[in-house]
């Protein structure tokens, strides 16, 4: 009962237009980094260094550096 009135809910707010999950595109620290974490790749530091110098994992060096090189091959 209790899981048929929350998917109904979710249905209601859904046609109302609700949007649900995380926004897309919101990396508003990865964003404004990804000019100096780029530069540091470039002079030839790993990416851990880079992470542990600019306080990012080293994930998130590593999807700046892909999202990089995605731009430059669109070009």
């Amino acid at each position: 009962m209790l899981r048929e009135r929350v998917r109904a809910g979710v249905k209601a707010a859904q046609a109302r237009g609700v949007v649900f999950g995380r926004r897309c595109g919101q990396r508003i620290k990865s964003d404004k980094l990804a000019p100096k974490v780029l530069a540091l790749v470039a002079a030839g530091h790993s990416y851990r260094q880079i992470g542990w110098q600019l306080n990012l994992s080293k994930n998130t060096v590593l999807e700046i550096v892909k999202r990089d090189r995605l731009k430059q091959q669109a070009l």
